[in-house]
């Protein structure tokens, strides 16, 4: 018998079963070893504890501050902003994690040198060491895959590296605020957006290559000139040279011997000693007066609070302009003081927020929206309100409660709030869809597509499932208080989510009721008191809202404005129903019965009397019954796609 071929099958077989497993045991090993580098970095660097690792629960799941690759295999970003880490960077740690991208440990107490081999990691792209304390050379050692370099606000002292010239993807090198002296190195890095070297000891002239940038990237080095500086002296071979030389004079030039002129010189210049007195008590007194005024500024500064921070960073951020940034600045007792809820994923702290590039979304009547754009490119939504009449245990009893809320598909969940006394956020996620008031009243030269009958319906189902929602798990006394089209956001599958909820308990209600009165029932414009059933008579403006496709308030034709549902009833009344609905829905085909169905819930919704006025379940429910024969016609033409409808295409 030839048992050749079969022994050949077999260590194949062997060979393939050997592979596999090497390659597995490969990639154990190299989680391994970065949980093994992680531990050894947490025991021998003093942390806050909120730093759960430790071997009993999975790295790439469960630890703060950590993310994996997609087949949580290896860690590739460390995320520890401002947990108050102190000491050096302890050798054979962060350094043998080789396929880390992203290291961020600013905003800590941490010292000493900067491991060379940390910031040479092949595969290491972002690096925030910003406002610690490490001291020492700058490493000469650099990744050349590094995106963001930001060493700023340390100790660091020698000269910029000439290696640094060749980090060509490099998009940001901020060295702000250290001690690094010598000339700067005339590099090339193509893709550099962001440079700030100020506040440091550079000497000499700046780079041709560098002077497109400001101002700002070099003040406070006193002995650096050129573009966009002061001009430089015509030696440049002399980074001390004064910027406005005057030529030397030859001995030949003087009417008489150097050494008699100097002595001229000097007692031309000797003062008496009233001038010398004089000019004593005046550099005194600009003195104190100097001293005076920076103890002023600096009270000044830790008298105020996020809110003056806010004002000066942000009043400018309209939209359609540049995004800016929220600045820094705020009070050390004010940091970290952000409160996550639970189950969420983010990782930042107030500081996060306060550096953040951000842009006004808008002004609403619980304040103002901003897009603001974190680490990396994380990007949330931050609401910072106004009108707050109620106090901190009160306020973070109504956020336990809006968190407990906001935990269903078609509510927008909120992530975080802040609370001081001058001010008050609230933190949730970005959907860059939109609102509802955008995509219906949006120009359609702005490349908008007109919302057709589908869209709308999947809106309003899921805004009245997110509204009965609230109505029943915050139970009887749970309502919105604002519902309006830009308080509706939508997903990227047109899922209309509800947000601003349970803002209403917190706010000072004669003030914001101003600013949505088309919605607002006619018995809570007259008592001020809202309730689940004055919630239903907005959503039923909302509902005739995307039905007309006009505003709230529309003006009669005469001095006043008259408010939708009186509208849509005069129409109606007249037997004009056509005229009511948006001109864009009737491209539609075969859905007049159900735009009339819906008009109909709009006008149960919108009622005078609230006891008449149906339960949000109720909506739910009517909605879903109008959808429901579409269904089924939809799955019985699936079902047999020979039977195809006379007017399909």
């Amino acid at each position: 018998m030839n048992l050749h071929p079969f022994l050949l099958l077999l260590l194949s077989s062997l060979s393939i079963c050997i592979n596999i497993n090497f390659n597995t045991l490969l990639v154990l090993a190299d989680l391994n070893s970065d949980t093994q580098a992680l531990l050894h970095f947490a025991s021998s660097t003093p942390h806050s504890p909120r730093l759960n690792w430790n071997r009993a629960s999975p790295v790439c799941t469960s630890w703060f501050g950590i993310a994996c690759n997609l087949n949580a295999t290896r860690v590739i970003a460390i995320h520890l902003p401002a947990l108050a880490l102190s000491g050096t960077i302890p050798p054979n740690t962060i350094s043998k994690l080789d396929a880390l991208r992203v290291l961020s440990l600013r905003s800590n107490n941490l010292n000493g040198r900067l491991p060379p081999d940390v910031l040479s990691l092949p595969s290491l792209q972002y690096l925030y060491l910003q406002h610690n304390n490490f001291s020492g050379a700058l490493p000469t050692s650099l990744s050349p895959q590094l995106y963001v370099l930001d060493l700023s606000y340390n100790s660091f002292t020698g000269t910029i590296p000439p290696s640094i010239q060749n980090l060509t993807q490099l998009a940001v090198l901020n060295l702000q605020n250290n001690s690094i002296s010598g000339p700067i190195p005339s590099p090339n890095l193509p893709s550099l957006k962001v440079l700030n070297l100020s506040y440091n000891k550079l000497t000499g002239s700046i780079p041709h290559s560098l002077q497109n940038f400001p101002s700002s990237s070099f003040v406070g080095n006193s002995l650096l000139c050129g573009s966009p500086l002061k001009r430089c002296s015509t030696d440049a071979s002399s980074p001390f040279s004064s910027p406005h030389p005057s030529p030397s004079p030859s001995p030949s030039n003087f009417p008489y011997p150097v050494a008699s002129r100097n002595q001229n010189l000097v007692s031309n210049k000797r003062l008496s000693p009233h001038a010398a007195i004089a000019i004593s008590v005046g550099a005194l007194a600009f003195l104190l007066l100097l001293v005076a005024v920076i103890i002023m500024c600096v009270v000044k500064k830790r008298g105020s609070e996020v809110r003056g921070m806010f004002k000066a960073k942000l009043s400018g951020a309209g939209k359609g302009e540049q995004p800016k940034d929220f600045g820094s600045g705020v009070q050390e007792a004010e940091k970290n003081k952000l409160f996550f809820f639970e189950g969420g994923s983010y990782n930042f702290d107030l500081e996060d927020l306060l550096k953040a590039s951000a842009e006004v979304l808008g002004k609403g009547g619980y304040g103002t929206t901003y897009k603001a754009v974190l680490e990396e490119g994380t990007t949330v939504v931050v609401k910072r309100l106004k009108e707050v009449c109620v106090g901190k245990k009160e306020f973070e009893q109504q956020m336990e409660i809006v968190g407990r809320v906001g935990r269903h598909p078609n509510v927008t969940s909120l992530n975080a709030y802040y609370y001081s006394k001058d001010e008050k956020l609230l933190v949730c996620n970005y959907m860059p869809t939109g609102s509802l008031l955008s995509l219906l009243h949006g120009s359609g030269s702005a490349g908008r597509n007109p919302l057709d009958w589908n869209s709308r319906m999947r809106i309003a189902l899921g805004t009245a499932r997110g509204i009965a929602h609230i109505h029943n798990e915050g139970g009887v006394k749970c309502i919105h208080g604002n519902i309006k089209s830009s308080n509706v956001l939508l997903t990227q599958d047109l899922d209309g989510c509800v947000s601003d909820v349970g803002l209403a308990p917190l706010m000072n209600i004669p003030v914001t009721m101003s600013r949505t009165v088309g919605y607002r029932a006619p018995e809570v414009i007259q008592t001020r008191k809202m309730t689940q059933k004055s919630d239903v008579y907005s959503f039923g403006v909302l509902l005739l809202e995307m039905l007309t496709g006009k505003a709230p308030l529309q003006p009669s034709g005469h001095d006043d404005v008259v408010d939708l549902p009186r509208w849509v009833r005069s129409v109606v009344r007249e037997e004009w129903t056509a005229e009511v609905f948006d001109v864009e829905l009737f491209k539609c085909q075969n859905v007049d019965e159900e735009m009339v169905q819906m008009l109909q819930i709009g006008l149960a919704c919108v009622v005078k009397t609230p006891d008449m006025r149906p339960k949000m379940d109720e909506v739910v429910r009517m909605i879903e019954e109008i959808r429901q024969p579409e269904s089924r016609i939809r799955t019985s033409s699936e079902a047999e796609p020979i039977a195809q409808s006379p007017q399909t295409p």
